[in-house]
Order: C-alpha cells, then structure tokens, then sequence
C-alpha cells in the first residue's frame, strides 16, 4: 500500500505520468509463474501470505523476493524442510519455524502490538505441529500467543488445571484430533469465542480428520466456530483478527 500511495503522489506532484504509473501499479506483482497481490495489507490489514507446498524453489524464491521487496513482513506456509533449507542460503535473516512449517521475514522483531492474548489450546502432544503454526500465524498478526498443550477429554483434569489462563485470553484456538470433544467442552466453560482446528491425528475411522471435523461442526456449544481440517494458519489468523478487533472496543 505504501508503495501504491507513492506512486499516486508522485502522479499528483506532475513527476511520473499516468501511463508510467499504470505500468508499475499493473506490474509490480507480476511473474512469469504468478500474480501478486501487493495491495492486500491496504484492504484487509494483513499482507499476502505464501502457501508454500507444491511450489518449486525457484518459485518459492523469486516470490519471497518479490514480496520482501514491497512487504514488511512475509509469512509462508507449508514449508518442506528441503524448501526452507534454499531458503535459507539465500537469506540467512529468515525465522524457520520447523514444527509449525512457517517461513518469517521480517525487517522488525515479532512483538505483540495489543494488550491480552490468543490462547492455543491443543488437545494432545501429536496435535503440537498444527498448533505451532496458528500461534506463529497469530504472532504474525501482532498477538501474543500462548500454546498449552495435551490437556485433552481424556485427562480432563488436565485441562482444569489451566482453565484460569485459558479464561483469561482473548480468543480460543482449540486444536484437536481423535473425535474433536475438546472443542465444545472448552466452549461450555468459557465466554469467549472458540475457533475449532480439526486435525488429522486419529485411527482408521477418524477419516484423515473428517470424524474431528463433523463433530466440531454438530457442537452442542455454542461460540466454536470451525476452519479446515489442519489448517492452524487458518485458524491463527481469525484469532488474530478478533484479538485485534476486540482491541479497538477496549
């Protein structure tokens, strides 16, 4: 958006023609493989995030350049330890985040921006990966995160024992495999909104996720609402608009 309102200034000052300026404003985000969306943090307050998985490195590469170019901040994710490895060897300030599968650039440090905090709550230890990437997601947008793990329907007592902490957030990211209960236990003790991750940890009937995913849907509870199965970026980033909307009443 910066970059957007420079141009136009410089349109208005008599310095750069019309012409000139629709050919850096239509050509910015353009590659031979892609089509940036470099106006995205100006419409919605959160630059374009790269989904990493399928891409080529050369690809991954010559976007993330094209991008920290006009970005402050460059989230991508899915990445494969291989794509961050490249990653990496050509620039060496970029945060690798393994167990969420994140790529951050960013030219300042990660700090919270607004008071409180996103909770990310993960039913078992083998739901940690999907967790770690909605509170990186959530970091990213400006939040403090906190993950509090393996407190699970199963020992439930577990979960009491950090409901205090969990109460006091501003938002829920409850991440939960097996048949996905954690959610509406969660949602039925809290006053805040509950933001249900599915995941695909779970045996054969667990369908890859899908039984997780259809009881979070059907929740008795209300105040859960669901994203896709695994997807912990989804979910940080919705937590991290409300936390930053919840913000502006306070």
């Amino acid at each position: 958006m910066a970059d957007v309102k420079a141009i136009l200034q410089e349109v208005q000052a008599g310095r750069l023609s019309i012409e000139r300026a629709s050919e850096l404003l239509q050509g910015a985000g353009m590659l031979d493989y892609a089509t940036l969306d470099l106006d995205r943090a100006g419409r919605t307050g959160f630059p374009e995030v790269v989904y990493g998985a399928g891409k080529r490195i050369d690809q991954l590469i010559g976007i993330m350049e094209r991008l920290r170019e006009h970005q402050e901040l460059v989230l991508v994710t899915r990445v494969s330890e291989e794509q961050a490895s490249r990653v990496l060897e050509r620039w060496p300030d970029v945060q690798y985040e393994k167990e969420a599968g994140l790529l951050i650039s960013s030219r300042k440090p990660l700090r919270p921006v607004r008071d409180g905090y996103v909770a990310v709550v993960a039913a078992g230890t083998s739901d940690w990966g999907v967790a770690q990437e909605a509170a990186w997601t959530a970091r990213c947008f400006g939040s403090e995160a906190r993950v509090i793990a393996d407190v699970g329907v199963a020992g439930i007592h577990r979960l009491f024992g950090r409901l205090e902490e969990i109460r006091s957030a501003s938002v829920i990211v409850c991440v939960a495999g097996m048949e996905g209960a954690l959610a509406s236990v969660l949602a039925g003790l809290v006053d805040i909104p509950v933001i249900a991750v599915p995941t695909s940890v779970g045996y054969g009937a667990n369908f890859g996720g899908v039984s997780a995913l259809l009881s979070m849907l059907n929740s008795c509870s209300t105040g859960v609402a669901v994203v896709n199965i695994d997807n912990g970026f989804g979910a940080g980033y919705m937590a991290g608009m409300i936390h930053k909307q919840a913000s502006k009443t306070m």
